[in-house]
């Protein structure tokens, strides 16, 4: 099976589209979505509809889903991104609200191999920032392999025993992580709509169970419409400045 990973979409329909058609030649058989749907980004409605058209096989909420759909308060958010959810709380109709609410928490276990998150297998909405956070996802996982999201990067870690490995990413792409037997691996695919890897380029994954390996891959996509969406509907200028940084 080749899933195609998706994850911090943040209501960015360039980015998102992009992806798409970049990926629709990777001959992929099903999709599998991190969270974060919305927040950040201009076209809230429009992604939430796109994503929900492509039926995925899995969806978890991420935190932002959770605080647009009114699910929990901004309270824990800064200042810039408490403007942006607040922003697309108004903006997103009641029916896709109403569909962001009901999505449910990970982790989810896909199958046999698989299991996907949006912070860590232990907590929604914990980072995966160090080795020791790495650690503890990796020790809490019910599959041999954990995709993934929230913090925008893409990395992989992975567990052989008690040999700890980090692999960072350059901006090669794609690259190609093999998915060793008696290992456990934690990866993320990066972010399709705010990247914070210092590359602006959108950040997807194709996971391939019968070859068992993940590839990264990025996509460039035409930033400066995104920004103008940004501008345009009167959302902070640092979100749309951050996109061409990829920070």
């Amino acid at each position: 099976m080749r899933y195609l990973v998706l994850s911090d979409i943040h209501a960015n329909m360039e980015a998102l589209e992009t992806v798409l058609e970049v990926a629709g030649d990777l001959a992929y058989d099903r999709l599998l979505v991190l969270g974060d749907l919305v927040g950040y980004g201009a076209d809230p409605n429009a992604v939430v509809e796109r994503v929900r058209a492509l039926a995925p096989s899995a969806l978890i909420r991420g935190n932002h889903d959770k605080v647009g759909a009114g699910v929990e308060s901004a309270e824990g958010f800064n200042a810039v991104a408490r403007n942006a959810i607040r922003w697309t709380y108004d903006a997103l109709t009641t029916e896709n609200r109403t569909w962001l609410a009901a999505l449910p928490a990970g982790p989810f276990v896909v199958d046999e191999l698989l299991e996907i998150c949006h912070g860590t297998p232990f907590d929604e909405d914990a980072y995966v920032f160090d080795d020791l956070d790495a650690l503890r996802a990796l020790n809490a996982m019910q599959r041999p392999v954990c995709l993934f999201g929230h913090t925008h990067v893409q990395v992989g870690y992975a567990l052989t025993g008690d040999q700890f490995t980090l692999t960072t990413l350059d901006e090669a792409r794609p690259l190609v992580l093999p998915l060793a037997d008696g290992a456990r691996h934690l990866l993320n695919p990066g972010s399709v709509g705010q990247p914070r890897d210092g590359d602006p380029r959108a950040g997807f994954a194709i996971a391939d169970t019968k070859r068992r390996e993940v590839t990264m891959y990025r996509a460039e996509y035409p930033v400066q419409k995104a920004q103008a969406r940004i501008l345009a509907e009167g959302l902070p200028d640092v979100l749309a400045q951050r996109l061409a940084r990829g920070r």
